[in-house]
């Protein structure tokens, strides 16, 4: 790698040239989840001082979310450390105590997250029958073969064939329903169970991947996801202690809440103005116009400054206040960015990085909470999951609106009952989870109630003392839950995602060519994005970069991923100023 250069004494580089002015660069990061905190927390411990975090939200924390009832704490959003050897969210919650009280029955393995990996899952049909254990766990073994091909075709270049439509979902039900009814030694009744059985393990997939169906999911790219060795934790104080040690070491007043973003302008200095720069906007101009695409002769916003000190970002708050930087690091769920990409950015966003916004998939995942007096369930059940038998030759996941309980594909046991009390936790995917998030407490906990009457034959069940659900689909500042890859995508649309702005000519090119220097550029050629576009002159390279699960292309849906993705940018700016920093200046 070519060690970084200081180029102070050129008076043509815009990052001396502007830290010899203001002494820091300003970094504006849009999002107090945990890959805003990471890169906010990277930035402030290696000597940057002028860090601003915006929050659109009344709090801190993203997608992860700790509701305190009583004496326990449930999780609306991220529940599970997926994996422990490498993992940073792991190795931060052992670090500070917050794995001592979790039980060994909370260390669940296994490819599905469990509240708890002891006792058995009941499954029952819809006629209140349950499926006998030597068949569960015949369907299971044949699934679990299944599923483990389709890792094939992304990790050893296996061709996928036309009839599989590239869909995880089209796949694993083809192959695992072919493989039932070649099986000449089970008796018509019991293929019916497990040709139903194909769909709830479906849905349950459905729910793990967040995307509406698993026939969504791209087979070709479904293996390159990777997965952590060791346990899936449990946090019994809350996932949201993780949020709140990140948060930790960055002072308070560096983190404003209940500050949404309307548009980040950004290549401003391209965009320059043949009249004179406007002021940045106070509450009393609101309505100045900032143009549809800010190409040509926009003004560019935040101005007041030396010809040659023009800032390259703008930051436009919803409350009018603008906000001028050097570098803005936008955290924003795929969700918001598939709903407002194209009035966020100004100008608006890339061709390429437009169409892997499209292209990758985010869908809505739901927890229903339900509260008893006293458990119905016996000590031995883990979870209740629903098989409809009419559904056995059923090739869709998709409900009509009034039907919107049937994605239910069942109920966890939340454990240990001395912590959590008697409390399941349902699971509900998809454009049927948004149908459920419009209805009011009363009907959601009315429905689950006759479904678990129906599904475990027992009409004696009472009403829940108590229901708590997500809404991560209808929430304007997440729409969505996570990432996964579309069919029709790959993780090199991560890749593209994830790609700073603007961009040079030599990532537009293609694939790793490599570009000249510029002549007194401060920069590691191991960043070519960073470089300076010699056909519009200086610019501020990284002005835009781009954080968020969906932006890590191995751990895309993670909390991991999404601190990783953080620490990522933040390395950018670290390495390109690191030479700066160190001179002192």
């Amino acid at each position: 790698m070519q060690s970084c250069e200081s180029s102070g004494d050129s008076a043509d580089d815009p990052l001396s040239r502007g830290l010899r002015r203001r002494g820091q660069p300003r970094v504006v990061v849009i999002g107090a989840g945990l890959a805003g905190l990471a890169a906010a927390k990277a930035l402030l411990e290696q000597g940057f001082t002028d860090v601003t975090v915006l929050e659109a939200s009344s709090r801190i924390g993203g997608r992860v979310q700790s509701v305190k009832l009583g004496h326990a704490t449930f999780e609306l959003g991220a529940t599970w450390i997926h994996g422990s050897h490498g993992n940073p969210i792991y190795h931060l919650a052992e670090a500070n105590g917050l794995l001592e009280e979790t039980t060994d029955g909370e260390r669940s393995v296994g490819r599905i997250s469990r509240y708890s990996k002891n006792g058995v899952a009941c499954y029952l049909t819809n006629r209140g029958r349950r499926i006998p254990k030597d068949v569960v766990e015949e369907f299971s073994d044949l699934y679990n073969e299944v599923y483990n091909l389709t890792q094939e075709f992304f990790r050893h270049g296996k061709p996928v064939n036309a009839e599989s439509q590239n869909s995880v979902g089209v796949f694993t039900r083809e192959e695992v329903r072919n493989r039932i009814r070649d099986d000449p030694d089970d008796p018509e009744a019991t293929k019916r169970l497990k040709l139903a059985m194909i769909q709830q393990y479906l849905k349950v997939e459905s729910c793990e991947s967040s995307s509406h169906s698993i026939d969504e999911v791209s087979l070709s790219a479904f293996g390159e996801w990777t997965e952590i060795p060791g346990a899936h934790h449990i946090i019994p104080s809350g996932f949201m202690r993780v949020v709140e040690l990140l948060a930790e070491g960055i002072p308070a007043h560096i983190i404003q809440l209940g500050k949404p973003v309307r548009c980040v302008h950004w290549d401003q200095a391209s965009a320059r103005p043949r009249g004179p720069e406007i002021e940045p906007r106070g509450e009393g101009d609101h309505n100045h116009n900032t143009g549809e695409g800010g190409q040509g002769g926009e003004e560019p916003l935040g101005g007041g400054r030396d010809e040659d000190e023009q800032w390259p970002v703008v930051v436009e708050c919803e409350d009018c206040e603008v906000i001028p930087a050097d570098h803005v690091i936008v955290t924003v769920s795929l969700g918001v960015l598939k709903r407002q990409h194209a009035s966020f950015f100004r100008p608006g966003l890339p061709v390429e990085k437009v169409a892997a916004i499209h292209r990758l998939g985010i869908g809505t995942t739901d927890k229903i909470f339900l509260e008893f007096e006293e458990p119905f369930w016996g000590p031995e059940c883990n979870s209740l999951q629903f098989v409809w038998e009419d559904e056995a030759e059923s090739r869709t996941l998709t409900y009509p609106p009034e039907l919107w309980y049937r994605k239910i594909c069942g109920f966890d046991v939340l454990y240990p009952p001395e912590r959590y009390g008697h409390v399941l936790s349902g699971w509900i995917c998809g454009e049927e989870a948004l149908v459920m998030e419009k209805c009011d407490d009363e009907a959601v906990a009315e429905i689950c109630t006759e479904m678990l009457r129906q599904f475990t034959g027992n009409p004696n069940i009472p009403k829940p003392r108590r229901i708590l659900r997500s809404a991560w689909g209808s929430d304007p500042y997440f729409r969505g839950s996570y990432s996964y890859t579309q069919v029709g995508s790959s993780g090199a649309d991560v890749e593209k995602l994830a790609k700073p702005l603007p961009y040079t000519e030599s990532s537009k090119a293609a694939q790793g060519s490599s570009s000249k220097q510029q002549p007194g550029h401060l920069l590691s050629s191991k960043c070519p994005e960073q470089s300076l576009d010699p056909n519009r002159g200086s610019i501020k390279p990284m002005q835009v970069l781009f954080s968020g699960e969906a932006t890590h292309r191995k751990y895309y849906s993670t909390t991991h991923g999404a601190l990783l993705s953080g620490q990522r940018e933040a390395a950018r700016l670290i390495e390109m100023y690191r030479d700066l920093f160190q001179q002192g200046t």
